[in-house]
């Protein structure tokens, strides 16, 4: 394993962004990107000279989508992902778009959040998520690449069983131990149980869990809340896991700094007593 780092795509700033992951010593990084404008040629040339210059491989590719997004209990399933009808068509074409791009950048996974997967099979919204996320996966494929469901507004049994129902073989997981939390969604540890060998991307982040039925649960820095890494990193090693903990630390300022660095070396410490 090792440790990775968040790098947002952004129109401006791109070479700093790489520099100072490359100063952090970080080599491995997931870059994230929610704008498909950015997605072209040029860019590709870019990003693919600062990999070479700082030394920062592009793990995965995090391919965002337009229209409104809410990460919340109330709004959330009418607004996150592929899930909501309404926005469903445009989302598919911006994750195509994405992968494309990735492809072009020589990334093979791509990663995103599908929204509220309906937890009942029976559900009469559920056909529709499973034939367009069939889709998606069929695409990929033919690309070469894989597709991770980053973990947040499903239980992990629904992903097992959406993996399982579509059978192309290149669906996987990208754990983010801090969401299964912060949605009440699993224990991360436990998840492992059912979806660990699956996992092809980890991020490393932490939170507590909700205190109310309307809102989630609030991130913390990695070993103050309940992901128990220690446990955790351990599970992956068991179920084969090589990759990257990719550091995600949704503040910012200068404690975002902090808190990155100790996270960095909290994490380099636990791998090297495995």
């Amino acid at each position: 394993m090792n440790v990775g780092i968040i790098i947002p795509h952004t129109s401006t700033g791109m070479k700093e962004r790489f520099a100072a992951a490359a100063e952090q010593g970080f080599h491995h990084c997931q870059l994230v990107s929610w704008n498909p404008d950015l997605w072209t040629d040029e860019s590709v040339s870019e990003i693919k000279a600062l990999t070479k210059e700082y030394g920062v491989e592009i793990t995965a590719f995090w391919c965002g989508w337009v229209g409104p997004k809410r990460w919340n209990f109330t709004e959330g399933p009418e607004t996150l992902g592929i899930v909501p009808v309404a926005y469903r068509a445009q989302r598919v074409q911006n994750l195509l778009d994405g992968a494309a791009y990735a492809k072009k950048l020589g990334v093979d996974d791509v990663v995103t959040h599908m929204g509220f997967i309906p937890e009942n099979m029976t559900d009469p919204e559920y056909p529709g998520v499973l034939a367009t996320v069939k889709i998606l996966a069929q695409e990929l494929k033919r690309n070469e690449q894989n597709l991770l469901f980053e973990t947040g507004q499903e239980t992990p049994v629904v992903l097992l069983r959406l993996f399982e129902a579509i059978g192309t073989g290149n669906l996987f997981v990208n754990l983010d131990p801090a969401n299964l939390i912060l949605y009440g969604k699993a224990n991360p540890v436990d998840a492992l149980d059912v979806i660990g060998d699956y996992v092809r991307g980890v991020h490393a982040k932490d939170g507590v869990y909700p205190v109310n039925g309307r809102e989630l649960g609030h991130e913390v820095k990695v070993g103050d809340g309940r992901a128990n890494f220690p446990a955790l990193l351990k599970g992956l090693k068991e179920h084969g896991f090589d990759g990257s903990l990719t550091i995600e630390r949704e503040i910012s300022g200068e404690q975002q700094i902090l808190d990155i660095k100790e996270t960095q070396q909290y994490l380099n410490d636990l791998i090297a007593a495995l």
